[in-house]
């Protein structure tokens, strides 16, 4: 493989010597700045090996370095050994920002190239700023894709389905008319949506483009006078159509979208939103584009109570699954027989699969055992699978997708009898967990401002984690939604009634251990004073944690409190759902800490 990665490296540069292109960046990134990518748009990750979900390759005609965050430095580092690609860990110190690397790497009047249909306006706009300050140059038409990937796959076929109301709350039709009007507050007549998960939340529809994530490729502009949906007309059946014609939208040709925004009056006043557009778009757009906040991010984010009660139902038939998956999982541990980390992954899947509205994994379960589980986003692989032994801790992060809800729930557990050291880091842990989930706060707060509940009792230890303590899920949706997230870089975008939210802190030690404890938390009213608005968290989540890991020596009362009260939660709410075999063992696992 690393011979592989070293000829398309090669290839790209040949490109880039035609085209006079000095460094080229390649984002992990698609037309509708995704986080996650359909095979189609996955050229980052065929140039360089990494199959991380966050990178971007830098090739310039001496060298190749990829800027990954601390979720991905462990497998980067992996992935990429003898590639002659050098990993660059983003906010370390001492690792400069891709501007600043090229800066100091290329003389002045060099060109770096990019595809700008891969690139956000607001991330091209800062890009220029800073190269031409430098002397440098930015071409946005350097797309190398064909020319370097001859067997790239197609772009996805899958069909669209309706989302029922009776799950989405509201109809297509008022989505749009709330858009309208939002962008008419905005200064503008229309919009023009990119994200994938804002036009499958807008138009009640859902579709399988992206592994684990039920979008459809296709771009949304919306009227008074009508909308239009672009996507490849082989993904609408009739039946589909006219469900859109009732709400309002056409149907266009996926790759009309450009000719179309060419053909909007000049008089045309379009919202868009900067970070969520591509440059290219934008600049069709041109004196057309009013850029402001997203119409949709918001109300999306918000759920509506039907929607909110969807998810505490697909949270039940979840933790059912779970159940039955951790049974599975302790029972072979104790009769010794081989178990993998994919054999983990298998029984999860096939347990969700049984449960009813199920469609697909909200993500690739991460099943890491020992020191795989400080590999902060490890997937086990037939190669790398390891076998878990009677010691040890084995952390598990898995999620699903049902027709009423998106779930995502990480547990450690000890795999024999824990040590010590493994008790302290997992109550550490557990500490900062439920520090968060009780924390009442005034309306306005953003989740930056919440984050140092889930660290400080690690931070006091001189202990710390690097990833985000918390961000936002979708319902049927994306496992991963903004506008609003948990962690210490600021996200202004506040915690509001209806936003669910992760809350994940965790620990790893490279090579030996990671710890990580997961549930999902629905933000509720909590009070009103004279001093205005109070909220706190729902705990959504439903499955206990491993008792034998509490550490109770550096416990408070309420700590212990909380556990307690949440495992009898737990209890209470899949009990009736369970076999009595089942129901005991559920009993055994949420029996009173002390």
């Amino acid at each position: 493989m690393p011979q592989t990665i070293i000829s398309r490296l090669n290839a790209v540069r040949a490109e880039m010597e035609k085209a006079g292109v000095d460094a080229v960046v390649i984002p992990q990134a698609d037309p509708h700045q995704s986080e996650y990518l359909a095979d189609h748009w996955q050229l980052r990750r065929f140039l360089s090996g990494f199959t991380g979900s966050a990178g971007t390759l830098v090739i310039t005609a001496g060298e190749a370095r990829l800027w990954t965050d601390s979720r991905y430095f462990i497998q980067a580092a992996q992935q990429l050994e003898g590639t002659t690609i050098e990993l660059m860990k983003m906010a370390l110190p001492g690792t400069p920002s891709i501007e600043d690397y090229l800066i100091g790497v290329l003389p002045a009047g060099s060109v770096v190239g990019i595809d700008g249909m891969l690139f956000s306006r607001l991330s091209v706009e800062r890009m220029l700023e800073v190269f031409n300050a430098h002397g440098l140059g930015l071409r946005t038409d350097f797309d190398i894709a064909d020319s370097v990937w001859p067997d790239r796959p197609a772009l996805p076929d899958g069909q669209i389905f309706v989302h029922d109301e009776k799950y989405a709350g509201s109809p297509a039709s008022a989505k749009i008319a709330g858009i309208i009007d939002a962008a008419k507050s905005q200064g503008a007549s229309c919009a023009f949506i990119s994200p994938l998960d804002e036009i499958a939340w807008t138009l009640n529809i859902r579709c399988d483009d992206v592994e684990y994530n039920p979008v459809a490729t296709s771009y949304l502009f919306v009227s008074p006078a009508g909308s239009e949906l672009f996507i490849d007309g082989r993904k609408v059946s009739d039946e589909i159509r006219g469900y859109l014609a009732s709400q309002g939208v056409e149907v266009m040709d996926y790759s009309d979208v450009k000719d179309f925004i060419l053909s909007l009056p000049a008089g045309a006043r379009v919202l868009v939103e900067a970070a969520h557009t591509s440059a290219t778009i934008s600049s069709l757009l041109g004196d057309r584009a009013v850029f402001g906040p997203s119409p949709v991010a918001m109300p999306k984010a918000c759920k509506n109570e039907a929607q909110i009660s969807g998810i505490r139902d697909a949270m039940v038939r979840d933790g059912v699954a779970l159940v039955k998956s951790f049974m599975e999982i302790y029972r072979r541990l104790a009769d010794g027989g081989a178990l993998t980390e994919t054999d983990v992954a298998d029984i999860l899947r096939k347990r969700r699969s049984e449960q009813p509205l199920f469609f697909d994994e909200s993500f690739g379960t991460i099943a890491g055992y020992a020191e795989h589980g400080a590999i902060v986003h490890y997937e086990a692989t037939p190669e790398t699978s390891s076998v878990i032994l009677p010691h040890g801790l084995l952390l598990i992060d898995s999620g699903a997708q049902y027709l009423d809800g998106t779930t995502d729930i990480t547990r450690t557990i000890a795999c024999g009898s824990p040590t010590a050291a493994e008790k302290h880091d997992f109550t550490l842990v557990m500490k900062g967990h439920i520090a968060l989930d009780t924390m009442v706060f005034p309306a306005g707060t953003c989740g930056t401002q919440l984050d140092v509940e889930a660290r400080k009792f690690l931070w006091r230890e001189g202990l710390t984690y690097l990833h985000g303590t918390g961000h936002g899920v979708g319902q049927f949706l994306n496992v991963h939604e903004g506008p609003h997230q948990i962690r210490m870089n600021n996200i202004p975008a506040p915690i509001m009634p209806g936003m669910v939210t992760s809350n994940e802190p965790g620990l790893y030690r490279e090579n030996i251990h990671g710890v990580r404890c997961e549930n999902l938390l629905l933000c509720v009213p909590a009070m009103t004073t004279e001093f205005g608005e109070f909220y706190k968290f729902e705990t959504l989540t439903l499955f206990p944690f491993d008792l034998s890991l509490f550490e109770t020596e550096i416990m408070s009362a309420d700590e212990i409190r909380w556990v307690n009260d949440y495992h009898r939660k737990v209890y209470e709410a899949l009990a009736p759902h369970l076999t009595p075999e089942e129901a005991a063992w559920l009993a055994e696992q949420t029996r009173e800490l002390r």
